[in-house]
């Protein structure tokens, strides 16, 4: 099963998504198998982090923000603003790709885990993610 999920982002953060997954997964029916989600975009990216405490997704964004600075001198690709070319390489340090067992007809995840899209870029933005459900039964 293929489908395609439409997450809406404000701008730069981490934006749970995790029960949109869960219902893809209970609709298919899949008891044991594998989750792949891709983002079909070059300047966000997929992540399972915590989910309890928001200050961690807090601490990741602040400690992203200050490995990869806007307007950095190196930057030649301005285009579309100060933020896009650290978009990009936000996006390259991080993963543009999950890869989740299904057991038991649910994700595997831990209990402190959730999945999110990480946007890069500071104007919201519609993003793209093609989930693929693999059943371990066909």
């Amino acid at each position: 099963m293929i489908e395609t999920l439409e997450v809406s982002v404000s701008g730069q953060g981490l934006f749970a998504f995790t029960d949109q997954v869960k219902s893809l997964v209970t609709r298919s029916h899949i008891q044991t198998g594998l989750c792949t989600l891709f983002i079909q975009h070059t300047s966000a990216s997929l992540l399972i982090q915590e989910n309890y405490d928001p200050s961690a997704q807090h601490d990741l964004e602040r400690w992203i923000n200050r490995l990869v600075p806007e307007r950095d001198p190196l930057y030649t690709h301005t285009l579309e603003g100060d933020d896009d070319m650290p978009a990009h390489i936000k996006a390259a340090l991080t993963a543009t790709s999950l890869g989740i067992p299904v057991l038991k007809g649910q994700l595997a995840l831990g209990t402190w885990q959730g999945i999110y899209l990480w946007e890069h870029r500071k104007a919201a933005q519609r993003r793209r993610i093609i989930v693929h459900l693999l059943d371990d039964a066909r």
